[in-house]
């Protein structure tokens, strides 16, 4: 393989449809990149012979190493092995080993394959066969004079096992010395430009390492890699970069990686014997479900109340009529009265309280929609916030969850 260097094409009409998400490429990239390839083109195409076999062409010419994804199977749409076969010259041989493998999957469960799946077994002339112990369609390996080709099935359970047990052994012992290798600062409560104002003077810094700025709901996530250096030397400048980026940002860097700031929160709240309880009313129960999709949260999270009507923060939360009548529901007053009336409710010592306005109405000239008022209430004493959120009702709801955590990670 060229340089660790490949093409990933991803086949099938429902990908270009939407009807199906293309969670393969992502899985391809992150394994490939650790096992030190790096991806460099990736096209998906539709389910039609000149398609796959133009992307493919395109791709063994320009880099001499591509991955395909889907059009193993035994149906009229599943035709990427005989494309492959035909754009290389190579004839389509019946392989009685891959038969064997199709026939014992299906005595498993006490079936009998259809006449159609005898074309699952037949295998390019040359080529090496991927045993699939998760599915019928066998992977293929071909070494040819164009360059390499693997083709793997594209049902995602056994693209991923093939991935783990036939192909990424095969290219560790093709040999490299070299890896892709990279670190995600996660931060949040600061938008991209003033991060990148803030940090931009590293990036000359951490050179021949990029770096990636990757916003989304909940924050920017800051992406460094390395690309094709020995391992010492990318762990090396990988948390070099790190220290840097941390001596200007860390006041926004919750995490790294995968990590999640409700996760964070509860760590934190856990180590100081806390407990939290919640008050929701735009975001109407987000806030709980982030909290408890972490495992563990029990030890920490008591509970919490959604309360949406102006009556259910009344009763639910003891909410003076007087103040939302006064101030309006979204409010800082409300918020206050809100996060107070939780604690009592739940005896938590922290408590976050959620109101706002999530559109696409109920804004007005003083209050915009996106408005949402916080507040924290934390041994007694009780802070407000106001934070005001562009995007659609979901993307407002989803950055106000995120903002209730950050105000219980560090106090906005």
């Amino acid at each position: 393989m060229p340089a660790n260097r490949l093409e990933l094409i991803t086949i099938g009409t429902e990908l270009l449809l939407g009807f199906t998400l293309d969670t393969n490429a992502a899985f391809l990239g992150q394994q490939l990149s650790a096992a030190g390839v790096q991806i460099i083109r990736r096209t998906s195409v539709v389910d039609t012979p000149a398609e796959i076999r133009a992307a493919v062409d395109e791709a063994l010419t320009r880099t001499g190493a591509v991955l395909t994804t889907g059009g193993l199977g035994p149906t009229r749409d599943d035709m990427t092995r005989n494309v492959v076969a035909d754009l290389l010259g190579l004839p389509l041989v019946f392989n009685d080993d891959v038969w064997e493998m199709v026939l014992a999957r299906y005595r498993r469960f006490g079936r009998a394959p259809a006449e159609s799946n005898r074309s699952q077994a037949m295998v390019p002339a040359g080529a090496t066969w991927l045993r699939n112990e998760w599915g019928t369609a066998p992977g293929l390996w071909i070494d040819s004079p164009r360059g390499l080709i693997i083709m793997l099935p594209g049902v995602p359970l056994e693209m991923r096992k093939l991935m783990e047990h036939e192909v990424l052994p095969r290219l560790r012992a093709r040999g490299s010395d070299t890896v892709v290798r990279s670190v995600t600062l996660r931060t949040t409560g600061i938008p991209e430009s003033t991060l990148a104002e803030r940090i931009g003077e590293h990036e000359d810094a951490i050179a021949p390492l990029s770096l990636a700025y990757l916003p989304g709901l909940t924050g920017v996530d800051l992406r460094v890699t390395a690309f094709h250096l020995a391992p010492d030397d990318a762990a090396a400048r990988l948390h070099d970069a790190v220290t840097r980026l941390r001596s200007t940002a860390g006041a926004w860097i919750y995490g790294e990686n995968d990590d999640d700031l409700a996760a964070i929160v509860l760590g934190e709240l856990r180590a100081a014997g806390a407990t939290l309880a919640v008050a929701e009313s735009c975001t109407g129960g987000l806030l709980g479900g982030r909290i408890t999709a972490v495992p563990g949260a029990s030890d920490v999270f008591v509970g919490g109340a959604i309360a949406y009507a102006n009556d259910i923060k009344q009763r639910v939360l003891g909410v003076d009529p007087a103040l939302v009548a006064e101030h309006g529901a979204v409010s800082s007053e409300v918020a206050a009265a809100m996060a107070r009336g939780a604690a009592q409710a739940f005896g938590a010592s922290v408590v976050v309280s959620v109101t706002g306005i999530a559109g696409p109405g109920g804004g007005s000239a003083d209050k915009p929609v996106g408005t949402v008022w916080f507040g924290l209430y934390r041994d007694g004493v009780v802070t407000t916030h106001r934070s005001v959120f562009g995007g659609e009702r979901a993307e407002i709801r989803e950055r106000a969850v995120q903002g209730a955590l950050l105000g219980v990670w560090r106090g906005w």
